[in-house]
């Protein structure tokens, strides 16, 4: 499948600790949608990202981890395949994990940002884990972080502590009624994921 004229570079980032014993095969099953939408036949074949200095999609057998640093040229359909694949790796994640997704507008002039025209990108950060509990805890560590690093320029560590403490109730709230309403199947909104327009492109990730 040919995507020369894709108006999107999707760079898909981040690691996610796998369970013990996970195979080529069987992490190849589940990044399918991936790397067939790059138009491979194989994981292997697909593993390489549109842009040489990056890794790719690696699967570091010591660490357990599957590392992606991978870019692809598609369009706005790309997200039902991330939508899949993050499905698949809920089953061979050991824990909670993120992945950052950033949509490049391949045809963007910047010289055209004088005209007032803006690019279509977007950035969105998808969750994946063994289970519910364990991808609100990467929500959970990821909000708490980005909290205080906007509050630490006006007050001290030690000041936030009832903050985070208001993270973690707000949270625990959520876990109560998603155990509550017995559909682990359909999760409380903001479960699955998070995303919006950035403000402006985001670098990529080459590590």
């Amino acid at each position: 499948m040919s995507r020369f004229n894709a108006p999107f570079e999707i760079h898909v980032h981040g690691q996610v600790p796998l369970v013990a014993g996970v195979q080529m095969k069987q992490l190849a099953t589940a990044l399918k949608p991936m790397w067939q939408y790059a138009g491979a036949d194989t994981l292997e074949a697909g593993a390489a990202s549109a842009y040489e200095e990056e890794p790719g999609i690696v699967f570091n057998r010591q660490e357990g981890l599957l590392q992606l640093c991978w870019t692809v040229r598609g369009d706005e359909d790309f997200r039902q395949v991330l939508d899949e694949v993050c499905m698949n790796l809920n089953d061979i994640a050991a824990q909670g994990a993120a992945l950052e997704v950033s949509f490049y507008d391949a045809d963007f002039d910047e010289e055209e940002e004088d005209d007032g025209t803006e690019a279509r990108d977007d950035f969105v950060v998808l969750f994946v884990g063994p289970t519910p509990a364990a991808i609100m805890q990467v929500q959970r560590d990821m909000l708490v972080q980005d909290v205080i690093s906007v509050m630490e320029r006006h007050f001290e560590a030690t000041e936030l502590q009832g903050v985070v403490a208001e993270v973690d109730k707000l949270f625990s709230q959520r876990f109560d009624a998603l155990v509550s309403s017995l559909e682990l199947g359909k999760p409380p909104r903001g479960l699955g994921g998070s995303g919006g327009h950035g403000g402006g492109r985001k670098p990529r990730h080459l590590h």
